[in-house]
């Protein structure tokens, strides 16, 4: 099945430019220096007569309003959400408008966490989910268990768990693609999980070594021992300029850009391994 893959944003937590900054890449007239937080989009067109193109998204950070603008976005079937940090969260409540819209299609929109980021979720947004809520317009979400393997209209995303200094952060893989961010180490159970991808998206925050995050040579070295045709660099800190970096990198290993869209294979229910259901 055929779907596409498109970059919301490619930057760090800060994004770039980074405030207060007037540092070459902050201050740079390349538009793919323009990094906001980051999250990617993944669509396909769901069988039917007539195909319906169906939305997921993964994290909803505090750019995610100018993101939806930018790509016009008319609907989310469902947001994946990778860990609680603010950059991967803070925009959950811009799903608003567009959750009415789902709502009144058939239900709330699903937002599939891991216990920890949902118990997040919960206090962060109280006025959201709190079964004495009594905010009216507030958004029509429902939090669901992120399993190790989630099927959302047919399609199987599958959790790559990685760590984030001492944080477990899920990945994902869906289809012929992978997209890891936040990332300091791959548990070597996780690189199982990736053998065979063809489009795979790592973390390079920086060249200068990080505690909880990949830098280029760390994503490199993934990059090779995983083996993608083709491996895009995310969550970029404004240390790294778009066109000098790109230079640097070997064949096959590129820096993403915020609206970057690709086309990627994904994996339907009925190709999924046998004893999971959809």
């Amino acid at each position: 099945m055929q779907g596409r893959l498109t970059f919301l944003g490619t930057g760090t937590s800060m994004g770039v430019p980074t405030v207060g900054c007037n540092c070459a890449v902050c201050t740079s007239a390349d538009p793919r220096d323009r990094r906001l937080r980051p999250s990617v989009l993944v669509r396909w067109n769901e069988s039917g007569v007539p195909p319906r193109e169906r939305v997921v998204v993964i994290d909803t950070g505090p750019d995610f309003r100018e993101q939806a603008l930018r790509q016009q976005l008319t609907q989310v079937d469902a947001v994946l959400y990778t860990h609680a940090h603010a950059d991967h969260i803070l925009g959950m409540d811009d799903l608003r408008p567009l959750s009415f819209v789902a709502h009144h299609a058939g239900g709330p929109i699903p937002l599939y966490a891991a216990r920890e980021t949902a118990a997040v979720l919960e206090r962060v947004y109280d006025y959201t989910f709190s079964p004495h809520a009594t905010y009216v317009t507030r958004a029509r979400v429902e939090i669901r268990p992120l399993a190790d393997r989630t099927f959302i209209h047919g399609v199987e995303f599958l959790r790559v768990p990685v760590l984030h200094g001492d944080l477990d952060v899920a990945g994902f893989r869906f289809g012929d693609t992978a997209y890891l961010t936040d990332v300091s180490e791959i548990p070597e159970s996780s690189f199982a999980l990736l053998e065979g991808v063809e489009t795979l998206v790592l973390p390079a925050l920086r060249h200068k070594p990080h505690p909880s995050h990949a830098t280029v040579a760390q994503a490199i070295e993934w990059a090779h021992r995983i083996g993608a045709r083709q491996t895009w660099l995310t969550h970029i800190a404004h240390e790294l300029g778009h066109e000098d970096t790109n230079r640097m990198l070997p064949e096959g290993v590129a820096m993403a850009w915020d609206g970057l869209d690709l086309s990627i294979h994904l994996i339907g229910a009925a190709d999924a391994a046998p004893g999971h259901k959809a």
